[in-house]
């Protein structure tokens, strides 16, 4: 379980990571350029880490369905639905929107067992949680505006 939730806080710094650099790259290229740079140098990393570490392996796929083969396209919207939503919202509002969004959507696919995940009972805690997580947002969102309006009001 620690090597677990080591594995996700590194993901989790390397998203934001990522997306600093994807809104940096995107100011001075555009959203498409950006999302073509960066699943295209993903690609190419992720099939030279594959063949270094899996060797011929990598490409052996068996009894999967089809229709995950298409989860690079569903990259191409995170991509750019995020770099949109930074340059509209600002980095760390939209990033809270995004994650909150993961997990409703992953509570809800675990709680019907959607696309061939283990069915996991939704609880009132959990949901309750996710809540909780969705009022921090409205208040991380409006405290800034307050602040704003304070300071303003001082000039």
């Amino acid at each position: 379980m620690v090597v677990g939730l080591f594995f996700a806080l590194v993901a989790g710094l390397l998203v934001s990571l990522q997306n600093i650099f994807n809104r940096k790259v995107s100011e001075q290229a555009g959203t498409w350029s950006t999302t073509t740079l960066v699943l295209g140098m993903g690609f190419l990393s992720s099939l030279t880490m594959g063949l270094i570490f899996e060797g011929n392996q990598l490409f052996s796929l068996p009894a999967m369905q089809p229709w995950y083969w298409f989860s690079g396209m569903i990259g191409v919207g995170v991509v750019f639905c995020l770099v949109q939503g930074m340059r509209l919202l600002g980095p760390t509002y939209a990033i809270s929107i995004v994650l909150t969004a993961q997990l409703g959507f992953a509570l809800w696919s675990d709680s019907i067992g959607w696309l061939g995940l283990v069915q996991v009972p939704m609880t009132f805690t959990q949901l309750f949680g996710v809540l909780v997580i969705v009022g921090g947002v409205i208040v991380f969102k409006l405290g800034g505006e307050w602040q704003q309006k304070r300071s303003m009001s001082k000039m």
